[in-house]
């Protein structure tokens, strides 16, 4: 290994000695085979409507028992794996009886686009994007927000899908489930936020 260092270091300008090239080429040898010494950087999801990881009034559902804003929530994601070519975005109750509840499912957002502002679900933001959002569990297209019976707190799920596809086929208001299977298959990865809301 000494001879092969010399050897480089000959072909150096003469400032360089032999030991500074052997160190040099050592640390470049270590980071190359160090676990994680190119990992890319997380993919991640943050929102400006939620505090305290609580969903506020604004996002609330408006219906029946519950007197909300029913927006959907502004939210912001970075650093979306390779080969990225749209996002799709859910909104799942882990904790509503049986086999849970879906708040929001949209597909078709375009890979340029990092970032949704509050409402973009009513506002027509979406659909001026291009995008397609699923039919909810409360049996309309869109954003439904929280509206879980009193009593212990539920977990909202929100989840930004990097995926592979910039078209999946799906229509607009098919429902929240069909959109969650087609979003599967096409993922790239996942960044997500859990928040809280009881009543």
């Amino acid at each position: 290994m000494r001879s092969r260092c010399l050897v480089v270091s000959l072909a150096l300008p003469l400032y360089r000695t032999p030991f500074f090239t052997c160190a040099t080429l050592g640390l470049a040898l270590f980071l190359m085979h160090s676990p994680g010494a190119f990992a890319e950087t997380p993919f991640t999801l943050t929102s400006a409507s939620f505090h305290s990881g609580k969903v506020e009034a604004a996002q609330v559902f408006n219906q029946a028992e519950c007197k909300g804003g029913n927006r959907s929530p502004q939210l912001t994601w970075r650093d979306a794996p390779a080969g990225t070519r749209s996002f799709a975005i859910t909104m799942f109750d882990q904790d509503a009886p049986g086999r849970g509840w879906w708040h929001w499912a949209v597909a078709g957002i375009p890979a340029k686009v990092d970032s949704l502002p509050e409402n973009a679900s009513s506002s027509g933001f979406l659909t001026k994007l291009g995008a397609v959002e699923a039919r909810n569990d409360f049996d309309t297209d869109g954003y439904g927000g929280p509206c879980p019976p009193p009593g212990k707190p539920h977990r909202y799920v929100i989840t930004v899908y990097a995926l592979s596809t910039a078209d999946l086929r799906l229509a607009q208001g098919r429902p929240a489930l069909m959109f969650d299977h087609e979003i599967g298959t096409a993922s790239l990865g996942s960044a997500r936020m859990v928040v809280n809301y009881g009543r």
